[in-house]
């Protein structure tokens, strides 16, 4: 049984990616998603504020009392004394090309193109395969028109995707007013993947504090439906390889998103949850599935349900809609 697809130019050895987590904050977290079966790994992301921030820092420790007196050189940092989050990034990088032999995608988390190009540039001559630019914005002026969003994102894709020549993927939000013209536009600009879709952790409310507090909750499996839709929508209408990401824990769930089209799917949620051990079992799952379907490989498998080859296309859209609601209320007493 042949598992092997194609993601962002690679030939990888298995459909199963895991997703940026913290499973890939040190060389023995990717060498055990590589022992387990992971077809690629995508790192922990940098945020855009983190290198922001460093440069801040940097600027004041370079500075600091320079305008004292001439022996004022000796304010400088040790290399030792400051050590950047963004230093240790693509090192790691560089480590994890040596240490392991599938794919190693890094992954930026901004909204501008600022210092993601800088960083974009040092990623690829740290040895990174390809590079995923997370677009995480929340946008709260009621002035800034929807256009103007979203014309920010395509810019950043452009911007980083001329700077450099290592495979670009975008993952992107689902909040757009046209999903579809935004793959568009991001597939005309180059993106060799795009990643369905970005997940939005909400903060909560502490009412014994009264403060408000971040909340982050795992994935489950109900969460994989939007990106199974769009995908199977959007498949053979744009070029770009689809990565499938949120709500999926088996791997009946991965053989859901490859059936819609996508070429990879990626967890997190439930590898975090379960350990990486468990891609394991998820590939085992896959290959029973497919065996018992006989299904000889996974790019046979690959769109077989989208919305171009699936018996009733209307599924997928509006209609959905309706013949679900419908059907509920048949089912009741």
């Amino acid at each position: 049984m042949d598992l092997t697809t194609t993601y962002m130019g690679y030939k990888l050895r298995s459909p199963l990616v895991a997703s940026a987590s913290p499973l890939s904050q040190n060389i023995d977290g990717i060498k055990r998603l590589e022992a387990a079966g992971a077809g690629a790994v995508v790192m922990f992301s940098l945020f855009e504020e983190q290198l922001r921030l460093e440069e801040l820092s940097l600027h004041h420790h370079l500075t600091y009392g320079t305008e004292s007196y001439a022996e004022a050189l000796s304010y400088f940092p040790e290399p030792q004394e400051y050590k950047a989050t963004s230093v240790s990034y693509l090192e790691l990088i560089r480590k994890a090309k040596q240490a392991v032999g599938i794919p190693i995608i890094a992954s930026l988390n901004g909204t501008t193109p600022g210092n993601w190009v800088k960083f974009a540039r040092q990623i690829e001559e740290a040895g990174a395969d390809g590079l995923e630019l997370n677009l995480y914005t929340i946008p709260t002026d009621p002035n800034i028109l929807g256009t103007e969003i979203e014309q920010r994102d395509v810019d950043v894709v452009n911007a980083v995707r001329s700077s450099i020549s290592i495979p670009v993927a975008v993952k992107l939000s689902p909040f757009f007013s046209n999903i579809a013209n935004m793959a568009k536009r991001f597939d005309e600009s180059g993106a060799s993947a795009l990643v369905l879709f970005n997940r939005f952790y909400q903060p909560d409310i502490d009412l014994e504090t009264l403060e408000v507090r971040p909340n982050l909750l795992l994935s489950t499996p109900q969460a994989q439906r939007l990106p199974m839709r769009w995908i199977a929508i959007l498949y053979g209408r744009v070029r770009a390889d689809f990565a499938a990401t949120g709500g999926i824990h088996t791997g009946l769930d991965a053989a859901k998103m490859l059936l819609a089209g996508a070429t990879v799917t990626m967890m997190a949620s439930a590898l975090l949850k379960n350990g990486s051990s468990y891609l394991q079992t998820v590939e085992n799952e896959l290959r029973d599935w497919m065996a018992q379907h006989e299904y000889e490989s996974v790019a046979q498998m690959r769109g077989a349900l989208s919305q171009q080859h699936a018996e009733d296309p209307s599924a997928y859209e509006r209609a959905q809609y309706m013949k679900a609601l419908t059907y509920y209320k048949a089912a009741m007493p």
